[in-house]
């Protein structure tokens, strides 16, 4: 009963002799000719309705200019084509304002419509290997021109640095203090520091 009709088509297929399956694909073949030959002649046909069209529009909207003999009629005639040219003018306008709009709320929607669908899925990142100039030569481009070389940054320390704090080390042991100030001789002397 519950037999999959997509694996006995592929046995029926591959059942039949190779004479049915060549038969099969001429008649696709054939099929398929036809259907482009008539979408073809659908396509010619719209298109020479399109131009019936444009031609109808056009005797309508556009009817022949006949040039007036006289210089006032010409002048009323120049006029009438500069009213024309405006009022067509101001309908071109008003298309592209309604056009902008359209596209705005177009674009508003199918940001909503993404916001809806949920958030988006990050694609899988490689990890890469980078130095900091590599990076920055990346980000920046060719205004890159800082080097990243920490050790060229670091403080330079002299030797009389280094023989100072050496001398506040020894002052500042704390051992040596304490025994100093034990008992009663270590507050004698403090109490005679004090007094001088």
């Amino acid at each position: 009963m519950g037999e999959c009709t997509h694996c006995n088509l592929l046995f029926y297929h591959f059942s039949l002799p190779q004479k049915k399956r060549r038969a099969a694909t001429a008649r696709r073949q054939h099929l398929k000719s036809a259907m482009l030959q008539l979408a073809a002649t659908e396509i010619e046909k719209e298109a020479a309705a399109k131009e019936v069209e444009k031609q109808n529009y056009l005797a309508e909207h556009c009817p022949p200019l006949s040039l007036p003999g006289s210089m006032q009629e010409l002048q009323e005639l120049c006029k009438k084509l500069h009213a024309k040219i405006e009022s067509v003018d101001e309908e071109r306008y008003d298309t592209e304002v309604k056009l902008q709009k359209t596209t705005k709320e177009l674009e508003d929607l199918s940001q909503k419509l993404f916001d809806l669908r949920g958030k988006f899925k990050r694609p899988p990142l490689r990890r890469v290997r980078m130095s900091a100039d590599a990076m920055l030569r990346a980000l920046l481009g060719s205004k890159h021109k800082v080097c990243m070389d920490l050790r060229a940054n670091l403080k330079q320390v002299k030797k009389e640095d280094t023989e100072k704090e050496k001398d506040l080390r020894d002052v500042g042991d704390w051992r040596k203090n304490i025994e100093e100030k034990s008992g009663m001789e270590g507050r004698k002397k403090m109490f005679e520091a004090g007094e001088s």
